[in-house]
């Protein structure tokens, strides 16, 4: 993308009124305005929080807005060029329940306060394979804990990747350390009994990896 369309895009995603672009010293000083007031602030009602992190051009935000409008949703993702086409289908679409955030993952805490949230999904990340990217990956220990701390005591976590490392890798640590697997498929698209939002709604990407019969792989479950 040249730098000239990205400058737009920046420039646009100022008039939406459903993007919020903090600063980094906002949110880590605990002045980010939204913080546990989501739902009486913006929304406008008591509808379930659900998140959706790092959701590039936020395609699955706003399908599952678009399929669950008694939910409201929450795209993050630090690069605000990508989820402006997310944030613009949804302004012309006139939909009230999706909003994006341009922050870091691991500032969450400065955005959502403790049990606000009912829902996450982590829709192909990264997986860092490298042992020393361990730390970068968005299922690991500590942003697991992070989770926790935003989510509801019956809140869960969605992870939908083509990564068959980052499905083994989150599955032996879910089952290490004791957390909830509630459902788990390493191919969904061949499974009979996939929940429709995991099948229903399908990012640029995934269909180019479903293109090429690639597997698309899909955990849900519970921290504990």
């Amino acid at each position: 993308m040249g730098s000239k369309n990205k400058l737009k895009r920046f420039k646009e995603n100022e008039t939406f009124q459903n993007v919020f672009q903090p600063t980094r010293e906002e949110v880590v000083g605990g002045q980010f305005p939204l913080k546990g007031k989501w739902n009486s602030e913006f929304f406008k009602n008591n509808h379930p929080i659900i998140i959706e992190l790092g959701c590039g051009k936020g395609e699955y935000s706003v399908g599952l807005a678009e399929q669950y409008p008694d939910k409201n949703f929450v795209g993050i993702d630090i690069k605000g060029a990508r989820f402006w086409r997310g944030a613009k289908t949804a302004v012309e679409s006139g939909m009230h329940n999706v909003a994006f955030v341009r922050t870091q993952i691991e500032l969450i805490e400065g955005i959502f306060a403790e049990g606000e949230v009912a829902e996450i999904w982590i829709t192909f990340p990264d997986p860092q394979i490298k042992y020393k990217r361990t730390k970068h990956r968005m299922t690991n220990s500590e942003f697991l804990k992070l989770y926790k701390r935003i989510l509801q005591s019956d809140g869960v976590v969605n992870l939908k990747t083509d990564s068959e490392f980052m499905h083994g890798y989150t599955l032996g640590l879910l089952h290490g350390e004791g957390h909830e697997v509630l459902y788990a498929n390493h191919n969904v698209y061949k499974n009979e009994g996939a929940p429709q939002e995991v099948i229903g709604i399908q990012t640029f990407y995934e269909k180019q990896y479903l293109e090429i019969n690639k597997a698309i792989t899909y955990i849900r479950f519970k921290i504990k």
